[in-house]
């Protein structure tokens, strides 16, 4: 039999912890299972909470401070032990007793994730809903890593693709992406969704600027990782061709005795052609630290999913 790791991150649930521990325990009855509370940095009772569950089955991981939902998570990747690994949140609206589907849509289709949709959503469309759709929209377009609901904490990981992805700032809306760039395979279903009923969430609209940060980093990953000099490189060119083109009419005009000292668009002309040689000078140096980042770690940059004899 199969074990099951589930990682729960929780800060400040204590009303939710356990009414959700006896969700886990009923939804994985014929399962071989640990449940991972990482605890990231409560300042009520969870912890208390976590203890009084009696249970040798559930483990408690207590970080330090509040470090945040992707380095809780991390953690309790780090810890599972699972052949399949599920994240979900810890305050009762995703639902374990969808999970027994989604890890036999995992095996019977060899998938290396299952992500959750959550089907008739129980949030506010104006500070939930709405910028959630939109997120969504974006993350699709850009990335071209087709997931419907990239919020969904709800998902189900094969044990070797959850550990190959490492987890930093706020990239856990990410995850889907982090694992098509390891080469998984990942597919959909629609899973059950709760109203909040204790506790307060702990999402809003200031995450807005952090989900376009992360984007851009992912965005960054996804295309330049292995060749930063492209990206940098041809901002670089951009910026000489046009420094040099400027330049070249101001030393036209020169020669027609026009006055060109002091014009903005000579200033432009200097702007473009040093900005110009940083970004080139950028692109340098990241290529070496893309190439020490490899070597030094023995790093490929590639992944094997099978190697078998054909004869």
């Amino acid at each position: 039999m199969k074990k099951v790791s589930l990682v729960i991150c929780v800060y400040n649930e204590e009303e939710n912890i356990l009414p959700l521990a006896e969700q886990i325990a009923g939804a994985m009855k014929g399962f071989e299972f640990e449940a991972i509370f990482v605890d990231d940095g409560s300042t009520d009772l969870t912890r208390q909470r976590v203890r009084e569950i009696g249970d040798n089955r559930f483990i408690l991981a207590e970080l330090r401070k509040n470090y945040g939902q992707s380095s809780a998570i991390q953690a309790g990747i780090d810890l599972a032990e699972g052949d399949f690994i599920v994240t979900l949140d810890g305050d009762l609206q995703n639902d374990p007793s969808d999970i027994p589907s989604m890890i036999d849509l995992a095996e019977s289709g060899g998938w290396d994730v299952v992500a959750g949709i959550r089907a008739n959503r129980k949030d506010g469309m104006l500070l939930r809903k709405m910028p959630s759709r939109i997120a969504n929209s974006i993350i699709r377009r850009t990335t071209d890593v087709k997931i419907r609901d990239y919020g969904c904490t709800l998902k189900v990981f094969r044990n070797e693709v959850a550990k190959s992805i490492k987890i930093y700032g706020e990239l856990h809306r990410f995850i889907p992406v982090l694992v098509a760039l390891e080469g998984g395979t990942i597919t959909q279903m629609e899973v059950k969704h709760h109203a909040r009923i204790h506790g307060k969430s702990k999402y809003g609209l200031n995450r807005t600027m952090k989900v376009v940060s992360d984007l851009l980093v992912m965005l960054f990953i996804k295309r330049y990782l292995q060749k930063p000099m492209h990206l940098f490189g041809a901002m670089g060119g951009i910026g000489i061709i046009s420094g040099v083109a400027i330049f070249l009419y101001l030393f036209i005009l020169k020669l027609f005795h026009y006055d060109i000292w002091g014009k903005p668009i000579m200033i432009l002309g200097i702007l473009l052609l040093l900005g110009g040689i940083q970004l080139i000078t950028i692109g340098l140096i990241a290529e070496i630290q893309m190439r020490t980042y490899f070597e030094s770690q023995d790093k490929k940059p590639y992944r094997i999913r099978k190697i078998e004899r054909v004869g």
